[in-house]
């Protein structure tokens, strides 16, 4: 059974951190790029970060404040956030690709939700002012 699970959300106050984890199960880990999306209340879901391997993608507004992190040993990745703000409240979920993460082209890619192949359930990450 493929199982993808998000977790680590939680209350923070801006410019604080957290680190979302995301344990993949029932597919071979090595094999697919993992990206965090996020959906905050009224907003359409967006893509955060892709990361394979050693391999990774940001989308511009988590620049330089996320890193997004991969254990195989573990079958784990992770999405370490640094300097939170108020705006980057919502619910994040990891979802799996194989080889690559799902792109939508244009003249600013962005990832892709529906073109992904596995999905999790999301964590709730509350920034406070």
């Amino acid at each position: 059974e493929v199982q993808l699970q998000a977790s680590g959300g939680g209350l923070v106050q801006a410019g604080g951190s957290l680190t979302l984890s995301c344990a993949a199960s029932g597919f071979t880990f090595d094999d697919y790029a993992f990206a965090w999306f996020r959906q905050a209340p009224g907003k359409e879901r967006e893509g955060v970060a892709c990361v394979k391997g050693s391999g990774t993608y940001y989308a511009d507004f988590v620049k330089g404040r996320f890193t997004a992190v991969s254990d195989n040993a573990k079958s784990t990745v992770y999405l370490k956030m640094n300097n939170l703000q108020v705006e980057d409240t919502a619910v994040y979920s990891c979802a799996a690709a194989e080889s690559v993460c799902a792109v939508r082209p244009g003249p600013r890619p962005k990832l892709d939700y529906s073109g992904m192949d596995y999905f999790g359930k999301g964590t709730q990450v509350t920034v406070s002012s």
